[in-house]
């Protein structure tokens, strides 16, 4: 007999007014500070977030000391400080920061979602992240491979430009940018279900673990739907450009004035479009494919509703001098995670007292806990 399913709908509860309070504080205790109030404002603001999510008709919780995420804060300070000394004291060695960041950033990307789940919780229960080292250096692995080719050609060829203006040689570094820029294309929709499927398949909650379901396919399919959006765009645009062209040999003084405006909404369209396009695909994507054994996501979220929001907030923020923020990231929350809808099977009432009654999901990572970096991947 199976068991029942019970659908448990989020509800977002914030406000505008009261998020921008919170905001204005956080800006300027950033700015007073020289950015060393950042992690303090960046957990004010997920306490803010999370609290206001309802799921069902419980709030989640936060639970991250700034202070932990102020020592993450301060190591990837650190990096940027070294980097900027080096390059700027000793440019020959200028590529061992970014070296070391490159082999490190697998393990912080962990520890960054170990100390979010950790410190996540819905009644009572903290949620955890389950993926192991090992995985997020494999997950990320062929997203670097191409990076370092390029930059060993690069290194092996640059010193035979410099001294001899080869053109053999500066055409052998085009043709790696031009490698480079295609393997890339051709590899990232493969890489974004690489990660994906790893980050998805860690998240732990009770006894439940997730899993993502979409395979490299549906990354695939997806990443050319955008594609096509994006050439879609680029010809509705060209087509205007066309007519402002024989407007411009008819009534040049017309046309010269109509020109920065076409130019203006060239610049516009192509994120008001594709930014909305990419983030409800993507979300429905994922959120849609991602469940466990009692515990299945959906996202029903629609693409129009989403770019008519963002142009409006685009608009209010440029009318305000960017004071309407804080209001748009909250309809913005609003919007994408009321799309979102949970349903579960059997008592949840049941399993998550046995949760509370274990270490399941309580106890997180040590080095997760300990950097609190919460990179917002």
């Amino acid at each position: 007999m199976s068991e029942p399913t019970q659908t448990l709908d989020i509800h977002f509860t914030g406000s505008g007014s009261e998020y921008f309070r919170i905001w204005i504080v956080n800006l300027l205790l950033t700015l007073i500070t020289l950015t060393l109030y950042w992690p303090f404002a960046r957990a004010r603001r997920l306490a803010y977030f999370q609290n206001n999510t309802l799921v069902g008709k419980d709030p989640l919780g936060f639970h991250g000391d700034p202070w932990k995420m102020f020592r993450g804060y301060l190591l990837m300070l650190l990096f940027g400080v070294s980097y900027w000394a080096v390059s700027n004291f000793a440019p020959v060695f200028s590529w061992i920061p970014l070296l070391v960041l490159a082999a490190l950033w697998p393990a912080l990307w962990r520890a960054s979602l170990q100390f979010r789940l950790r410190n996540t919780s819905w009644r009572g229960v903290r949620m955890s992240f389950e993926g192991d080292l090992k995985g997020a250096y494999l997950c990320m692995l062929p997203f670097f491979i191409p990076g370092f080719a390029f930059g060993v050609i690069i290194a092996l060829v640059a010193p035979e430009v410099q001294d001899s203006k080869d053109r053999a040689a500066g055409a052998m570094i085009a043709a790696a940018m031009s490698l480079f820029v295609l393997a890339m294309a051709a590899m990232s929709p493969w890489v974004l279900s690489r990660i994906k499927q790893y980050q998805h398949g860690g998240y732990s909650f009770a006894q439940e673990r997730t899993r993502l379901k979409a395979g490299v396919g549906a990354f695939y399919g997806f990443s050319l739907r955008a594609a096509g959006v994006s050439l879609l765009c680029t010809a509705v645009l060209a087509g205007v450009g066309a007519i402002v062209v024989v407007m411009l040999g008819t009534s040049g003084g017309a046309a010269m004035i109509a020109l920065p405006f076409v130019l203006a909404l060239a610049y516009l369209v192509f994120p008001l479009v594709l930014m909305p396009y990419t983030t409800s695909r993507l979300q429905n994507l994922l959120w849609s494919n991602t469940r466990s054994r009692r515990i299945q996501f959906d996202s029903q979220l629609k693409f129009a509703p989403l770019m008519s929001l963002t142009a409006k907030n685009w608009l209010l923020i440029v009318l305000t001098l960017g004071l309407y923020w804080p209001f748009a990231k909250v309809h913005t929350a609003r919007l994408r995670l009321e799309a979102m809808t949970i349903a579960v099977q059997g008592d949840v009432n049941a399993w998550l007292a046995q949760a509370q009654g274990g270490d399941k999901g309580i106890l997180g990572d040590a080095a997760g806990d300990f950097f609190g970096i919460d990179m917002g991947l």
